[in-house]
């Protein structure tokens, strides 16, 4: 649906939660932003500016709300450039990275990025940037206990003093002012986040798909709970995730270890989890397909698995290669144990790191042989990581789907299934479709294994999601039991 001011005033109205994120509402009267799902009395239609994102309401000197707390709002999955662009600027933001060492990031120049920007939001890089940051320092200070120093730093800011005088002067406060009492971590506790999402999420579903590929040492899942080992930077610790009882949010707990790459752990969780999706849209395509349909009804809220680093999904997507689920975990857990780094954590069967493209890059394809690994799949792994360091992985915002895979498949020993599951999960393009799937060639002959491309044929009419209709078929597969 086209967003008009008067179908986003219906959605204000109605507090309707499936445009939470899409679009901001300014209140001329208080000079105040809020999400569509905010609880204060609704204004006067004549009091209402709305825009797409929350630089722009910020740009347009709007303040965010207290009550509703724009920046718990879920983000947008976007299909153009300069949604594409305004994503990756969101994320790279909060991750500390510098405007001027975005170009290559990003595939545009700091001119074409500025064009698109202003010519689609109405707002500039810098003016992304600036609000990514402050909403998360707010987020941190309403949240948490920790240091305003540790606060700025974690929130991308190089200096308190800029980060102290860009909160006085966009918020008309000082950071202190916002503070909540928070109880300081016991020993042993986390830091902990929420992570707003469009409420329905199968969370249960989500738990299926990660349970079955669990690396020991590096993962585990207790109860309705996910923890795993982080490492980013030169730092290192541990998180867990679970979902609030009654609010649409995940609760995310972080090692204090990782105080400074919060914004990146926020960025991470959101893809692994796919919090940005929108139920609504992909329902609407999805929903009436006989295939399909049994399965939104069993799992409302159906999400596509991700992953916490791209890397980590490729090397398990090659491993996966024409061999069982079951087995590529246990090669995985051979790889963590081989290359992985021990660490110390409060959960006793979390003690190593994941393996990494250095660490890959160091074994020989005789190395991985004696862990059990075809000569094949061992040579693959070696090409991945040596093209994983070379940036192999990284992809401009804008590129479609089917380029990247294009790509993907120039790597030795990666084929079109490969680079289809890795497009999908940890590239998270929404219409991926790894077509050669067994399991999804059979689910979609109702257990007759057809054709590849006749697969691909009957997926057509489930574009821009194909990658959601592949999750439902291998979810068709097992009883439909919520």
């Amino acid at each position: 649906m086209k967003l008009t001011d008067a179908n986003c005033y219906t959605a204000l109205q109605a507090r309707d939660a499936r445009f939470d994120g899409v679009f901001f509402t300014g209140v001329k009267t208080t000079g105040i932003y809020c999400r569509p799902i905010c609880p204060a009395r609704t204004p006067a239609p004549s009091s209402c500016t709305f825009y797409p994102t929350a630089s722009a309401a910020e740009s347009a000197g709007f303040r965010p709300c207290l009550r509703c707390r724009p920046e718990l709002a879920p983000g947008c999955q976007g299909s153009s450039l300069a949604e594409a662009v305004l994503r990756r600027l969101q994320e790279r933001a909060v991750e500390g990275t510098r405007l001027e060492d975005l170009d290559q990031d990003l595939g545009l120049s700091s001119r074409q990025v500025r064009r698109l920007l202003e010519k689609e939001f109405g707002v500039t890089p810098l003016q992304v940037i600036q609000t990514q940051r402050l909403l998360l320092a707010k987020q941190l200070l309403q949240e948490t206990s920790q240091p305003i120093s540790e606060i700025a730093l974690a929130a991308g800011f190089r200096s308190l003093r800029t980060f102290n005088a860009l909160f006085k002067e966009r918020y008309h406060l000082a950071p202190s002012a916002c503070r909540r009492s928070t109880s300081k971590p016991k020993t042993g506790e986390g830091i902990r986040l929420r992570l707003a999402y469009r409420a329905p999420l199968a969370w249960e579903a989500l738990m299926d798909y990660f349970r079955s590929r669990l690396v020991p040492g590096v993962e585990e899942i207790e109860g309705r709970e996910y923890r795993r080992t982080v490492a980013l930077g030169q730092a290192s610790g541990w998180m867990r995730v679970w979902p609030h009882e009654t609010e649409a949010v995940l609760i995310v707990e972080v090692s204090p270890s990782l105080t400074r790459h919060l914004g990146a752990v926020q960025s991470r969780v959101r893809r692994m989890f796919d919090l940005d999706a929108r139920p609504d849209a992909i329902l609407e395509v999805l929903g009436s397909d006989p295939l399909l349909a049994p399965v939104f009804h069993h799992f409302p809220g159906l999400r596509v698995g991700g992953a916490w680093d791209s890397f980590e999904l490729a090397v398990r997507a090659v491993l996966g290669q024409q061999i069982t689920v079951t087995a590529a975990t246990t090669l995985s857990g051979r790889l963590a144990a081989r290359t992985g780094t021990a660490i110390e954590t409060p959960f006793k069967n979390l003690h190593r790191l994941a393996i990494t493209a250095e660490a890959l890059e160091k074994l020989s394809v005789d190395d991985l042989c004696n862990l059990g690994l075809v000569r094949a799949r061992a040579s693959a792994l070696i090409h991945l990581a040596a093209s994983a360091l070379k940036g192999g992985l990284e992809f401009p915002p804008g590129l479609d789907h089917e380029a990247a895979v294009a790509r993907l498949i120039e790597l030795p020993g990666v084929g079109p299934w490969t680079a289809h599951y890795i497009a999908m999960r940890a590239l998270r393009f929404p219409d991926a479709f790894p077509a050669a799937d067994l399991g999804l060639r059979k689910a979609i002959g109702n257990g007759e294994l057809i054709p590849t491309k006749q697969a691909e044929l009957r997926s057509e009419p489930w574009r821009p999601w194909r990658a959601y209709a592949a999750a439902a078929l291998w979810k068709s597969l097992s009883p439909l039991t919520p």
